[in-house]
């Protein structure tokens, strides 16, 4: 028997104003599974996951989260149903210590106490950030501040967790230690969805990949697939599995 997709995106029109972006797009998320969504600068990745939070205008189509549609719901309260984003771009309030920024993750609980609980969470899951502190989040490595960015989407302890671009603009030691992290996200019981352009690594750690093209779905199949599929090698990974 299938098992029920946490996320179903079916048959998606989106857009930017009149620039129509994705085109009858299919996707689904597997509970417990890392999705890696991978394509060129152009092809509509991260507007997949911003057209879930409701970034981006969604002209057809439905968007399904754990049974239930959310297609044009509020960001905020897609957020409180259980999704959390981490944008491109490793966004941080600089002037803020690690743990303020931490804590705004958690805006919407009022409870301190649990506040305080979810901050411990989060720092079981990144050591660093823990004897980071107190230290302004401006004053951070890129990775660092990447690993800030992901503990911030956790605070409210989402389902589903989605990840524009997470190693973009990092040194390769940092590289290997978001995708050691989302590894570990995912034995913690959290569900993945990200969105890479280095292909290579991102099917490495993927269950089930997309590869887009001009908005539209051109390959899809388990990672291990992907990396094997010697066409999908020479349009997106470079011809030799590597990513260029």
């Amino acid at each position: 028997m299938d098992k029920q997709p946490l996320l179903e995106i079916h048959q998606l029109d989106a857009s930017y104003g009149p620039v129509q972006v994705l085109f009858n797009l299919d996707i689904e998320v597997q509970p417990g599974e890392i999705t890696a969504i991978i394509g060129p600068n152009g092809a509509g990745k991260s507007t997949v996951i911003k057209a879930v939070m409701n970034l981006v205008d969604t002209n057809a189509g439905s968007i399904i989260f754990n049974d239930r549609e959310i297609t044009g719901f509020a960001t905020h309260k897609i957020t409180e149903l259980g999704i959390g984003y981490v944008p491109q771009g490793r966004i941080v309030f600089e002037n803020m210590s690690v743990e303020e920024n931490l804590e705004m993750g958690a805006f919407p609980m009022k409870n301190r106490v649990k506040r305080k609980e979810a901050v411990e969470a989060v720092f079981l899951q990144f050591p660093r950030l823990k004897e980071r502190h107190k230290q302004l989040a401006g004053r951070l490595s890129g990775g660092e501040q990447q690993m800030l960015a992901i503990g911030r989407a956790l605070m409210l302890n989402p389902t589903l967790v989605m990840l524009d671009e997470p190693s973009l603009g990092l040194s390769p030691k940092y590289v290997d230690i978001i995708f050691k992290h989302l590894l570990t996200l995912k034995a913690a019981g959290h569900t993945l969805l990200i969105v890479e352009q280095n292909a290579t690594r991102a099917l490495e750690v993927s269950d089930c990949g997309y590869a887009l093209e001009l908005g539209r779905n051109r390959y899809t199949g388990t990672g291990k697939d992907l990396l094997d599929n010697p066409d999908v090698r020479k349009m997106y990974l470079g011809g030799n599995n590597q990513q260029q």
